[in-house]
């Protein structure tokens, strides 16, 4: 948009630019910069209008964008032209991804180099590398607490395995996934060192306060991210006797987005990163990013500000790059992570769908999909070029944040609700088959969160433990249900590593005092290559669930009408077991998928006059995708086996 304003400042600015930036060939810089100026002036001005220093800053955060795109690399560039003129290319169901952690998958960066063929025989073109940055050890919240936003934490390798590691994956045509932890950083980054020599300008990179009085005012109405272990929302730092912000840990520091210096500080480490080749940016704690009395200090309006900024910048230098915004949070509130504009995202391409993850464990709690139905149906409609994260499990927690409006509509009290579901995956639960942990337990509300690997929580591990085959067929079939409906939800699906070979709980976490108090480790492992070879003996667990999932991968990424183009109609059946909803291909006219998932121990059956749907269907028409056969039917009722799900289709040409 030209406005006259902005842009005479913008031409000021431009003369202004450091020769050394000025005389190169910024041919593509210019055109997008003047194409977002006006977004990117009329935020910065919002945010920071009111400081007498703000041209300067402007100058400084248009520099910034100037030199990160000269140092971009040449086929980055390439990419980044090719991606604008197929804009949707990240809508289309080829993507499928998995999140690991380095050490864990490979031991380092190159051993995850030296298995990028396992993951293209799975079918994975989308990996998502869990933190790598240099972080303090035995203080480092598994990766989040960044001592160095540019260097990579030696034991996993150095930013040439990083840079090597990404021109392989584009030779792949794989996508590199790395996460900025933009919310805060250790008590150990230069930054927070200086501030405790006592440097003003870095004391106000943080929240830091003389005494109590402004911390308290904050702390009637924050809330505790931790409380079991960490308390409060300020540490006192003896070596400046100052208080600082301390939302997450004791040792992580808020950063202070009031201040410009902060925002382009960091704009400039996420184009660092975008530099190193990283497709897509996974954003940390986004919803904590603006601070302010009086509130929850969570998914304020200005926090959305600071995304639109860091999403218009980046769109100059790297518009090929895409981010994840990190918000768990409630539905309403995370839809508003994809920015308010009607089609485009305007803050974050791609968010974790939270909610479908929890609401699936709720339907494998109890056997039926009553709150899952209405849960779905609760969750707004996304933005036309945004996309999901759907996933089964993470290295992180499972919450049961649920809307306790939805549980009540599903026929349960939320608080009795949740408490079987932490007896359930925790084994409390009489009749059980799940071996999960809590997780930051709150003893004062009974509150809890659920930790475990996804084949301890399905029931594998007590299945292998009792050496009872029936019990083992059913909770494969129930994690390959689960992935299924991931995969052809609407969104992008995304895989735990270790989870395609089965991978039970790991307990020595306990051996180590560093973790020990973290049950979240025991669902981050060290990948057993001589388990994953057993993915070759036909029969076994390993390999029944490897070839399932690499089979569906395969149909999913075939199947036009899993594409994410808000082409998803939920169904009802009547049947509280099952669930399902008819995925449209958005090009056709034809060519639909019925997805129908039984959560229940029992067939269960449907009958086309039970779907609500406004198309008809004829199930003696139907075949299966995944399989390639017909379903079972019984009188024209289809019959859906226990713990199974099928995806169904009148195309004839499958």
């Amino acid at each position: 948009m030209y406005e006259q304003v902005s842009h005479s400042l913008l031409n000021r600015i431009l003369d202004e630019l450091k020769p050394e930036i000025r005389k190169r060939d910024l041919r593509h810089f210019y055109t997008r910069l003047g194409a977002n100026f006006y977004a990117i002036h009329s935020l910065f001005h919002y945010l920071y209008g009111n400081r007498d220093d703000f041209d300067e800053q402007l100058l400084r955060l248009v520099e910034v964008m100037a030199r990160q795109y000269l140092e971009r690399d040449k086929n980055l560039k390439a990419s980044d032209i090719a991606r604008e003129r197929d804009h949707n290319w990240f809508l289309n169901p080829e993507w499928v991804g998995m999140a690991l952690y380095s050490d864990g998958f490979a031991g380092d960066l190159e051993g995850l180099r030296e298995n990028l063929g396992y993951l293209q025989d799975l079918g994975v073109n989308l990996v998502h590398v869990m933190p790598i940055l240099k972080c303090p050890q035995g203080a480092s919240d598994g990766g989040y607490a960044v001592s160095d936003f540019r260097d990579v934490d030696a034991r996993v390798g150095s930013l040439d395995d990083i840079r090597t590691l990404a021109e392989q994956m584009r030779l792949r045509n794989m996508l590199l996934t790395l996460d900025v932890v933009v919310n805060h950083t250790s008590d150990e980054h230069a930054w927070a060192q200086r501030a405790r020599q006592g440097e003003q300008k870095y004391q106000d990179y943080y929240y830091v306060f003389d005494d109590r009085k402004v911390p308290d005012l904050f702390e009637e109405t924050m809330p505790e991210v931790f409380p079991e272990t960490s308390p409060g929302n300020f540490t006192l730092d003896e070596a400046m006797n100052k208080w600082v912000m301390t939302v997450f840990n004791h040792y992580q520091w808020d950063l202070n987005y009031t201040n410009p210096a902060v925002f382009i500080e960091m704009l400039d480490i996420i184009l660092f990163w975008a530099n190193q080749g990283a497709d897509i940016l996974r954003l940390d704690a986004v919803a904590f990013l603006w601070k302010k009395i009086g509130t929850t200090s969570q998914n304020e309006r200005e926090a959305h500000l600071i995304l639109q900024l860091f999403k218009d910048c980046c769109q100059v230098t790297a518009p090929g790059v895409l981010f994840i915004a990190e918000a768990i949070v409630a539905p309403v509130e995370l839809t508003k992570y994809f920015g308010e504009d009607a089609v485009i995202a305007k803050e974050c391409e791609i968010a974790y769908n939270a909610t479908f993850m929890a609401l699936l464990w709720d339907a494998v709690a109890t056997r039926n999909a009553r709150l899952l139905n209405q849960g779905i149906q609760s969750l707004p409609d996304k933005l036309d070029r945004a996309t999901w994260l759907n996933y089964v499990r993470c290295h992180d927690d499972i919450g049961l944040g649920f809307d306790d409006r939805d549980i009540a509509r599903a026929g349960y009290s939320p608080l009795a609700h949740r408490r079987f579901l932490v007896d359930y995956f925790t084994g409390a639960y009489d009749d059980s088959p799940a071996r999960g942990k809590p997780f930051a337990q709150n003893e004062k509300t009974g509150d809890a969160r659920i930790a475990g690997s996804l084949a301890s929580l399905a029931g594998l591990e007590a299945a292998l433990e009792q050496n009872d085959e029936t019990l083992i067929r059913q909770s494969i079939d129930l994690i390959l249900t689960l992935h299924a409906m991931i995969m052809s939800f609407g969104g992008i699906p995304l895989l735990y590593y270790g989870d395609e070979i089965g991978t039970l709980n790991d307990r020595s976490y306990l051996d180590d005092p560093t973790k020990a108090s973290d049950s979240r480790w025991m669902h981050r492992p060290r990948i057993d290559w001589d388990k994953a070879a057993l993915r070759s003996d036909r029969g076994s667990p390993e390999q029944r669930i490897f070839d399932g999932l690499k089979r569906m991968i395969s149909v999913r990424k075939s199947t036009p009408a899993f594409a994410d183009f808000n082409n998803r109609e939920l169904l009802e059946t009547g049947n509280p077991h099952l669930f399902a909803f008819l995925r449209r291909n958005p090009m056709l006219q034809q060519d639909d998928v019925l997805v129908v998932a039984n959560f229940d121990a029992e067939p269960q059956a449907l009958t086309p006059a039970e779907l609500s749907s406004r198309r008809r269907f004829e199930f003696g028409g139907l075949h299966d995708l995944y399989s390639g056969a017909s379903p079972d039917l019984a009188t024209d009722r289809l019959v859906v086996p226990p713990f199974g799900f099928y995806w169904l289709s009148d195309h004839a040409g499958r």
